[in-house]
Formats: C-alpha cells, structure tokens, sequence
C-alpha cells in the first residue's frame, strides 16, 4: 500500500503561552521532542516536521532525529495552510500521511502504529484516533485524498473535510495507549507534566 509519511506540525506561534511552546521544557527536553520521539518510535518511512513561530530557536535547539525540517511560509495562515503547503512540498511515493501535532506530548508512537496498521488493514480513506470515543489524533490520510488535502487553507486543518464527509473514516481506539492532551499555555504543561510522569514507565520513554 506505500510508504507512510507522518507530518509533525509545529509551526504555531504560541500566542497564547507567550514564548515558543515547542521548546517548553517537559520532563528534561524541549515539549516537541516528545512528539518526535513518538513519531520515531511509529512504523512511518519518513518523518517530516513543519516548522513556522520560532523556526530558528527549534532548529538550533532540538534534536530532530531522522524528521526533516520544513519551514513554511505564511504560517499565521493557520494549521490547513500549514498541512498544505508540507505535503506540497514533501514529494515522494508515499501511499498514507499520518499527522501529529507538536503540541501533544502524550500521543505515543504505539497510538501511531494502532492507526497505521489498521489502514494496511483496509481501513480508510481516513483512519483517526479516539479517546474513549471522542477523535483525535494520530490521524491518517489515504493519497487518495491528497488532492484534498492540498486544497485546505485557514486554522480547521482538516477538520472541515474529515466533518464533510463522515463515511471516509474509520475510528481506531488509542486511548488505552496515552492522551491527546495539549498544551496552549503554563498550566497545560505543568497538567501535562503530571500526567507525563504517571504513565512514563521506569526506562523514560512514553508508553
């Protein structure tokens, strides 16, 4: 069915915490360092990480691991702008992208594999993520919708085309696996803090 693409989208401005969020410091690294790990612990081929607020801080302040960096431009447009304009630009024969927002620091590379799998499975054209129900992410794209996807602009990311067309997706339970709480501003990430250390096992690494 192809190679898995997973887009890591931190490109927001923060406007709400005040400083960049992506280098917030949780448990001993930079908060989008643990959205990376998890998208390096995922069965994806490729990692791509959409950057835009404090590109140059993140760059020269986080390990990326095997992500690319892509900083686009104009990315006060909002996070579908954000989406479009990254997979504009990451060519290459992938047959899924699977999405991840850099602001969720609990969403382990095993919720990942639960989406991924299912859409090898069959599953699709859209596989999401629930928590006791509610969607969420990881959220995965068949290519197919690609033309789609690449038509999206404002903050909705695709929300507005998931919403459009409920018969596309498929629900997959994740939230037996970690949360997909995220964080906008002080309190959120001392919250999330909490939660971190009572589901990090004793080898540090999220479940």
């Amino acid at each position: 069915m192809g190679p898995v693409l997973a887009v890591v989208l931190a490109a927001g401005g923060s406007t709400r915490m005040g400083r960049p969020k992506q280098l917030a410091e949780l448990a001993g690294r930079p908060l989008l360092a643990h959205v990376l790990a998890a998208a390096e612990d995922a069965p994806v081929d490729r990692v791509v990480v959409a950057l835009g607020g404090a590109a140059t801080e993140v760059l020269d302040r986080v390990d990326l691991g095997r992500a690319e960096p892509l900083v686009v431009e104009g990315w006060v447009a909002g996070m579908g702008h954000v989406l479009a304009s990254t997979l504009a630009r990451a060519t290459g024969d992938w047959g899924a992208v699977v999405v991840l927002l850099g602001d969720q620091p609990l969403v382990p590379g095993r919720a990942v594999a639960r989406v991924v799998e299912a859409w090898r499975a069959g599953a699709g054209p859209v596989v999401t993520g629930t928590y006791g129900g509610r969607p969420g992410h990881p959220r995965l794209f068949d290519r197919r919708l690609l033309p789609d996807l690449l038509r999206l602009g404002g903050d909705a990311g695709a929300r507005d085309l998931v919403t459009a067309h409920p018969e596309w997706v498929h629900r997959v339970e994740v939230g037996d696996l970690g949360s997909d709480a995220d964080v906008d501003v002080e309190a959120d990430l001392e919250r999330v803090g909490q939660l971190l250390s009572t589901t990090t096992p004793s080898n540090g690494r999220q479940p």
